[in-house]
């Protein structure tokens, strides 16, 4: 398990405090290139780790709406 302790979390701009959101870090201590994801409201709960290229694949998707329900 990877020790988050000091990593910088950042919650989305267009979040509220009700919102179900997630927080995101690039955490560099433990596992380099490392994107780290986690639910907002569960800051103690498990995080998700994925690469940089598919962290940035998945934004591209997001912003040209691959995901809209």
């Amino acid at each position: 398990m990877t020790d988050l302790t000091g990593a910088r979390w950042v919650k989305s701009t267009r979040s509220s405090n009700d919102a179900q959101c997630v927080e995101v870090a690039a955490n560099l201590l433990a596992e380099r290139g490392a994107i780290y994801v986690r639910d907002s409201k569960h800051p103690d709960g498990p995080a998700l780790a994925v690469t940089a290229p598919d962290w940035s694949a998945f934004l591209r998707g997001a912003k040209h709406g691959d995901f809209d329900l």
